[in-house]
């Protein structure tokens, strides 16, 4: 790749901010708790029971938790929380003896996960400022890390997975609905920042 990976980093920072701070604003995908439900197979229901600051800036790509349960007592992350809508949900699902930590890169997504956790008032649930390249995780210490739509965004996924591998405990499960690309991108395609960020 020949763009500055900074000015990528940068740029996908930008995005998301936007969509924080104006989530009924126009981008390139799709946004919200009734898109989640009707086309990637959340429960509504589910989704009306949390804040609104969590689901309204929501831009997944699928459904993490239809690859599994998440069990009571789990210490699970989620890599790229966004709002925090999946993170609010998996904080239910482990109950009061497991813990959820969501990380995030942007300043007005964490923001609105941290206000969010704390409308829903779930304490089995945090959120921190980190680049998945560098996950603030002891080594074994994950029972499940969840992401969804944003490894995609990492110039060096090799990197992402490894760090990933390095805090899972063995046994432990990475439940990631992601893009991939199944044909070799031009050399135009991959220098391409706006195809980058979303």
């Amino acid at each position: 790749m020949n763009f500055d990976k900074d000015k990528l980093k940068s740029e996908v920072q930008l995005t998301y901010t936007r969509v924080a701070e104006d989530p009924g604003g126009y981008y390139h995908f799709h946004c919200g708790a009734q898109y989640a439900a009707t086309h990637l197979g959340y429960d509504l229901a589910a989704l009306q029971a949390l804040p609104l600051a969590a689901t309204e800036v929501f831009c997944g790509l699928g459904n993490p938790f239809r690859i599994g349960v998440l069990e009571s007592g789990a210490t699970v992350i989620d890599v790229g929380s966004g709002g925090g809508m999946d993170c609010l949900l998996a904080a239910k699902q482990v109950g009061p003896n497991g813990s959820v930590i969501g990380i995030d890169m942007a300043d007005a997504m964490l923001q609105r996960s941290i206000g969010a956790a704390r409308a829903a008032g779930l304490v089995n649930v945090r959120f921190e400022k980190a680049d998945m390249i560098r996950l603030p995780f002891a080594d074994d210490s994950v029972d499940v890390a969840i992401s969804n739509g944003v490894i995609n965004l990492a110039t060096d996924k090799e990197a992402v997975f490894a760090d990933l591998f390095r805090v899972v405990k063995p046994g432990g499960r990475l439940q990631i609905a992601d893009m991939i690309i199944k044909g070799e991108l031009s050399e135009e395609a991959r220098n391409d920042i706006d195809l980058w960020t979303g």
